[in-house]
């Protein structure tokens, strides 16, 4: 039975790796976690949590699967990046100063979604020779795809389902903006509302959106997976959070408030006050609206068929059993080793 670590530094990571989680499982093989820096109350009483570094090295890992930007390099296994997000540009950069093509010298192994990125990597990888490639797909879009499979609809409701959710930076977010609007929008009855908010978002303003949760609105946690939900919407309405571009793998249309990410894929206002005419514009699924989303989707993310994460352990077996044949060693990075190991222990001593 091969064995496998989950490395979660931000609470983003547990819906990315649930889906990987499920695939391991399903073809009889272990699975463990290990939290550092943030909350471990989304873990389930099926999922193992392995508290301590020597926890790890017992374990030993065929794999450590992390979406973030930096995983412990001392522990056992092969090292495999599955990405926090989409590969979208949100400040418009070029790819050699987008954080997304960002090598850092932690990683054997990075799972592509698109062609584009994929050809991005590959060509980062003959420069660098340290770390391989493999157009996989990203996890999180299995659990997504099946929520929608899974939901109900909202036909017992007869109105629509707007799913709301907000970054917490201040200068993008909506939420507080978007407060009145969204009571009025919920009191009227013609609506239906689930919303989320990012767990950075300042206390006052998820209390102001909390409160208001009754039958016209359900409140989603930031301990809480907001996936289940998602195949509920009719419409997104939404900011500059990348959440908006996993909806369109949904077929839903998107309304966005002020967003830094306009194009013609969504319908963008700037006044609180045009919402509800957006939201009804969108519940039309105007033809080039639903077109030019469904165009990005396909540059975004190549499969549909679900099986994202059982190509990620493909890859991951075949890099395996080939010992990293023709991979160089990684950079020392010392000074970076320095403070990864710095920081584990201080976030050991504080948890």
């Amino acid at each position: 039975m091969r064995r496998y670590l989950f490395f979660v530094n931000q609470p983003y990571s547990y819906a990315i790796l649930r889906p990987l989680q499920q695939a391991i499982r399903a073809r009889g093989d272990d699975v463990a976690w290990f939290v550092l820096g943030c909350t471990t109350a989304p873990l389930e009483k099926h999922e193992q949590l392995l508290e301590t570094v020597n926890d790890v090295k017992n374990y030993q890992p065929e794999a450590v699967f992390s979406p973030g930007d930096w995983v412990p390099y001392f522990f056992p296994g092969l090292k495999v990046m599955v990405f926090h997000g989409l590969p979208i540009n949100k400040r418009g950069d070029s790819d050699e100063n987008n954080a997304h093509y960002r090598i850092r010298g932690w990683y054997d192994l990075y799972c592509t979604m698109a062609e584009r990125d994929t050809h991005r990597f590959e060509a980062l990888a003959a420069r660098h020779r340290h770390f391989a490639v493999a157009h996989t797909g990203w996890p999180k879009l299995d659990a997504i795809l099946q929520s929608a499979r899974q939901a109900d609809g909202n036909a017992s409701t007869g109105r629509p389902t707007v799913f709301y959710a907000s970054t917490f930076s201040r200068d993008v977010t909506s939420a507080p903006h978007l407060v009145e609007t969204i009571r009025r929008l919920k009191l009227s009855g013609d609506y239906r509302f689930i919303v989320t908010l990012h767990p950075k978002m300042p206390a006052d303003v998820v209390d102001r959106y909390r409160e208001m949760a009754d039958d016209n609105l359900t409140f989603i946690e930031s301990d809480q997976s907001f996936i289940p939900f998602m195949g509920e919407a009719d419409v997104m309405l939404c900011d500059t959070s990348s959440i908006l571009f996993e909806f369109m793998f949904l077929d839903i249309p998107v309304v966005t408030y002020r967003t830094k990410m306009p194009g013609p894929y969504l319908l963008d206002v700037d006044d609180a006050e045009e919402v509800e005419p957006a939201l009804r514009r969108a519940l039309e699924r105007p033809e080039s609206l639903m077109t030019a989303m469904r165009e990005l989707c396909d540059q975004l993310h190549t499969y549909r068929d679900g099986r994202s994460s059982e190509r990620v352990l493909a890859a991951v077996d075949k890099l395996v059993a080939n010992n990293r044949e023709g991979l160089k060693r990684k950079p020392l990075n010392l000074l970076r080793k320095f403070k990864i190991r710095r920081r584990i222990r201080r976030e050991q001593r504080s948890g």
